[in-house]
């Protein structure tokens, strides 16, 4: 049998062990459910979605997938018709699926990293609704429970994910009007008080509901699905008015806007809406200025 051992010093070399690391994703789909796993359930129905379609589109399996590949779907996808702004969030999907299967060792690349997103033009300033759009939304549903959706929705600043997921547990009483507490976006919990008017239109809902049983119910008796609430919302818009074709955020929007309007410090705003930078927060001051160096021109 043939010696390893050095005859100079008569060590014996160890032989190194390589690593080896455990297999994390055996398919394609395996890997998408890991990549979805933890987010929001919004967030996971869209992304499955826009995953899907991809795959389905270039009819490969992600290893062999190239950058040609994702930059021709790309282009194909900005000639579809879609809006540039569900092309954008497509194409963000896209790349963190890729970034996410190289990371996990699933793929040998990161092929969609250089892919360039398109800019896209910021349209917030269209979907912010005067006070008195949103007010005359209000006035006139008749329904109260539809009443107090519109309510909530404005002056809680709410995701409509959020306020489909209300119990009566989140709400607790507090001096003479109360408190909503929510679960939101990013796994946050933050509390938001009420004034007393909507406070008792909640309050007016609940008869003999038990703290388990949610604060909006269907037919049925369980929570009402988001569907249900952006019909709501687009019936009281279209009632009052409106040519646009409103959605719960913009009642989101409304509730930024026309508190910085009226002079809520934007920490304040920021806290209430659950961003996690005040940077976004200020895409509202921007879009709503209220000054502008065109009113200093002698015209």
């Amino acid at each position: 049998m043939h010696s390893t051992q050095n005859p100079e010093t008569g060590l014996v070399p160890v032989a190194t062990t390589a690593l080896v690391v455990a297999q994390q994703a055996d398919s394609d789909q395996h890997l998408i459910d890991l990549w979805l796993h933890g987010r929001s359930r919004h967030t996971q129905r869209a992304y499955r979605k826009d995953a899907g379609r991809f795959l389905e589109a270039i009819n490969k399996p992600l290893h062999r997938i190239t950058l040609g590949d994702i930059q021709e779907y790309a282009v194909q996808l900005a000639g579809s018709g879609l809006e540039p702004s569900s092309v954008y969030r497509t194409m963000s999907a896209v790349k963190s699926l890729f970034a996410f299967g190289y990371r996990l060792g699933y793929l040998p690349y990161d092929v969609a990293r250089p892919l360039r997103l398109p800019a896209l033009r910021d349209a917030l300033a269209e979907r912010i609704l005067e006070e008195t759009d949103v007010l005359r939304m209000i006035a006139l549903e008749g329904m109260p429970r539809n009443k107090a959706i519109l309510l909530t929705l404005y002056a809680g600043g709410f995701r409509v994910a959020e306020l489909c997921s209300l119990k009566w547990s989140d709400l607790q009483n507090r001096d003479q009007a109360g408190q909503i507490t929510v679960f939101g976006k990013g796994g946050k919990t933050r509390t938001v008080l009420m004034p007393l008017s909507v406070w008792n239109a909640l309050q007016s809902l609940r008869k003999d509901a038990k703290d388990s049983d949610p604060v909006f119910r269907s037919r049925k008796g369980g929570h009402l699905v988001e569907s249900q609430v952006w019909r709501i919302v687009r019936k009281a818009s279209k009632r009052a008015g409106i040519e646009k074709e409103v959605s719960c955020h913009w009642l989101r929007h409304a509730h930024a806007s026309h508190a910085l309007d009226r002079g809520a410090p934007i920490h304040l705003v920021q806290a209430t809406l659950g961003h996690s930078s005040i940077a976004t927060t200020g895409r509202y001051l921007h879009a709503r200025p209220t000054d502008s160096s065109s009113s200093y021109l002698p015209v």
